[in-house]
């Protein structure tokens, strides 16, 4: 996994310290993953969750256009080898604080929410990646309920 990610961003920046910048990038990569995961969740892509999850990945990270799609694509590779989560959800745990954690799991609800309309395994997703990285339920249903649309 760190491979790809070391030539993914040494391909686009320059790196000072390749130590701290790998951290950076797999939690880029791990976050997004996750993001990319509840745009698939409910077996339909529609286009206002494929744009959601751009628009989160690149403003999130503070990337270009290029660089947020070839990481959303480089998310999709990691997600085909996965097995489960866990590879994700470990970095997440070890290196973000739990305020961080809230604003992944509202960049989830975000590309959840993004077709107006709320399918079951997209709720399960968020459900099982707060447990996973270890949000409250009350967190996880205030967040729900902050994005929501009306």
């Amino acid at each position: 996994m760190l491979t790809g990610i070391k030539r993914f961003f040494e391909e686009n920046f320059l790196v000072s310290e390749p130590s701290e910048a790998d951290k950076e990038h797999a939690l880029q990569l791990a976050t997004t993953a996750l993001l990319v995961e509840m745009m698939r969740m409910d077996d339909h892509f529609h286009d206002a969750e494929q744009a959601a999850l751009l628009e989160t990945v690149k403003s999130k990270f503070s990337l270009s256009q290029q660089e947020t799609e070839a990481l959303i694509e480089l998310a999709s590779a990691e997600l085909k080898e996965s097995t489960d989560y866990y590879q994700f959800t470990s970095l997440i745990n070890q290196h973000f604080e739990y305020s961080q954690k809230l604003e992944i799991i509202d960049a989830l609800w975000m590309v959840a929410f993004a077709d107006n309309e709320l399918d079951m395994d997209e709720e399960y997703l968020v459900r099982k990646i707060s447990e996973l990285i270890y949000v409250s339920h009350p967190d996880f249903i205030a967040s729900k309920l902050k994005i929501r649309p009306e």
